[in-house]
């Protein structure tokens, strides 16, 4: 399964490409926002400023291309690497710099976005996010949800109940796999046999596809028709984005422990970012000029979202526990009232 791709590894078109100008340019400065952010955010991390983050280096076009393709009414329902898919969904810089200081005050999604809160268990969301794309299909709207996971979930069995309840019900829902490569220190070949994770869409009967994940125009276009698919009642669709991580799994992680320097060097060669410019340079719609003000942009951006969440008051103890249900279970309420009244009774 040769994986889709529009454009080569300098951005050259390979084929006519199914998106306009406006969407082009849209596309590339989304990408550069969520890069941006990314080292920006690790910079904060090595000063003690954020706690434990994971980099999403070189997965931009995965997370940004399948974003791009959501509507307002529509769900996303991330893993904890997708700090790029929820940046372009609408979360605000500050909220996610709060979010990964472990403030309750990030975990608060804002008004008029439907996004669920970051997953740390893996594959936990896939069954979550396939109940919610069918809930909306009873309703009878049209949103759909985006779930996205990594290569090393797809061996979880929720990963697997989720496909099933998402095929039998045809909930509109789209299952983003990205195969980065590794799961944590376990390359993909020692997790399964399949040549490509998309082959496991065949034991569910939905269509499943592989791209070049780190082809935003690719990526953007799969996504597309497996949305508006998935809102003509047509059901689900896996989608295998081909990309890598680049950095480490996480800021506490030494990926030269268990990977060479080669491989990461290679497919930096490959970077989605620098394969998007050159795109819109071959087509004469960006320039070095237009680089360097959107960099102006960028950091201007980012040190205005530190700068707000800096100035957000000292988290209380009582909070940790008002963000599990809309209204507090018992157990919730008691530790509430404990943490509030100093334990007293």
């Amino acid at each position: 399964m040769d994986p889709i791709r529009y454009l080569d590894d300098d951005g050259k078109p390979l084929r006519d490409i199914p998106l306009s100008e406006e969407e082009l340019l849209q596309g590339y400065r989304a990408l550069r926002r969520a890069r941006h952010f990314d080292e920006r955010a690790l910079v904060l991390q090595r000063q003690g400023r954020l706690g434990v983050y994971p980099p999403f280096r070189g997965q931009e076009a995965a997370q940004v291309g399948v974003t791009l393709s959501l509507e307002k009414s529509d769900w996303l329902c991330p893993s904890y690497r997708e700090t790029a898919a929820a940046l372009t969904f609408g979360m605000p810089l500050s909220r996610l710099i709060l979010n990964w200081r472990a403030d309750p005050a990030g975990w608060r999604i804002p008004e008029g976005v439907n996004m669920i809160q970051f997953y740390i268990p893996i594959a936990t969301q896939v069954p979550q996010a396939a109940g919610l794309a069918y809930a909306e299909k009873l309703k009878g709207n049209s949103a759909v949800a985006a779930v996205f996971i990594g290569d090393g979930g797809t061996s979880e069995g929720d990963f697997h109940e989720g496909l099933n309840f998402a095929s039998v019900f045809d909930a509109p829902l789209l299952i983003v796999v990205q195969n980065n490569g590794w799961a944590i220190s376990v390359p993909t070949h020692k997790q399964m046999k399949v040549q490509r994770v998309a082959l496991k869409a065949q034991g569910y009967g939905i269509p499943g596809v592989t791209v070049d994940g780190n082809d935003l125009v690719a990526v953007w276009t799969v996504a597309r028709k497996a949305a508006a698919r998935a809102r003509a009642g047509e059901g689900p669709t896996l989608i295998e984005a081909l990309t890598y991580r680049v950095a480490p799994h996480t800021s506490s992680d030494d990926p030269g422990r268990y990977r060479t320097e080669d491989e990461a060097e290679a497919w930096k060669k490959r970077d989605p970012i620098a394969r998007m410019r050159g795109c819109l340079a071959h087509l004469g719609l960006w320039d070095d000029e237009k680089e360097k003000a959107l960099e102006e942009e960028l950091e201007a951006e980012f040190v205005a979202a530190v700068d707000e969440a800096d100035q957000a008051p000292e988290p209380k103890p009582w909070e940790i526990v008002e963000q599990v249900y809309a209204e507090m279970q018992p157990d919730q309420q008691a530790a509430w009232n404990y943490l509030r009244t100093g334990g007293e009774a």
